[in-house]
């Protein structure tokens, strides 16, 4: 069931993964076009230098990705879009993860980070929009968690919400609908929701602030219950705000992917 999807897919992974990076938070370290030196040391099976890395061809980086990550996650064996929301984050976070959050938005299936002729057979029978939107999801939940979410969350959130969006794009468009209808009333749904969030942030700082006549309840509250519901607010607003954001970045995202489907 070989496709010629590996191409469109390569083309949003290029996108995101740009060239030669080498930042000393980044665990990977030194990076060209989303492949790291530790990466290129296995695929050459020898010595690899800093510089080895700089100068790596576009041709090397995407026999690359077909042979390492392409392939294991089945990419030609998945139906279209759900092979680029499994790919993307086998490529960013590894391959059994990519395909885990594949299993879990799926249902039904093991969640055993192989994707296998259960997982394959569940994803042509499902409706591939919903599950692109819950492994983006989850992938979402799991790079939040991360350490390193402070330097590279903001990129991480556009990089998720623009696979979503293409996806979903491809998804649509493979099936012989329209894509442009499908992407305009996401793109709505992600502002509306981006909007509740933003009202809900801005009503709990309100809440916690304890005036008028919630002053005098919290005034009885002993120091370290005071200390604990700020915290707790603050908590809250910290997510709230986070999850608008990336809302807003869907939002985005699903815009870009309409102009790009045209009329």
């Amino acid at each position: 069931m070989a496709r010629g999807n590996f191409e469109a897919c390569m083309a949003e992974i290029f996108k995101h993964e740009g060239g030669f990076a080498n930042h000393p938070r980044d665990p990977g370290g030194a990076t060209n076009m989303g492949i790291t030196i530790g990466t290129l040391r296995g695929w050459r099976s020898g010595p690899v230098t800093v510089e080895d890395v700089r100068t790596l061809t576009k041709r090397e980086a995407k026999t690359i990705y077909r042979a390492r990550y392409w392939n294991p996650v089945k990419g030609d064996d998945l139906p279209v879009g759900l092979d680029l929301v499994t790919f993307d984050p086998a490529v960013n976070s590894g391959n059994s993860r990519g395909a885990r959050w594949l299993q879990q938005a799926l249902g039904g299936v093991s969640v055993d980070g192989k994707v296998g002729p259960q997982t394959v057979a569940a994803a042509r029978k499902a409706e591939p929009v919903p599950v692109i939107k819950r492994a983006c999801a989850k992938r979402m939940g799991f790079l939040r968690g991360l350490r390193t979410w402070d330097a590279f969350g903001r990129g991480w959130s556009r990089r998720v919400a623009s696979v979503e969006a293409v996806s979903v794009a491809m998804a649509v468009a493979v099936s012989g609908a329209p894509a442009r209808p499908a992407l305009v009333a996401e793109q709505a749904s992600a502002q509306g929701k981006a909007d509740s969030e933003g009202q809900a942030a801005g009503g709990t700082a309100v809440a916690g602030g304890g005036a008028g006549g919630g002053a005098a309840t919290l005034a009885d509250l002993p120091v370290w219950g005071l200390a604990g519901l700020a915290v707790a607010v603050i908590v809250i607003i910290v997510i709230l705000l986070g999850q608008r954001r990336h809302d807003l970045d869907r939002a985005a995202a699903y815009q870009a992917a309409t102009l790009e489907a045209g009329t």
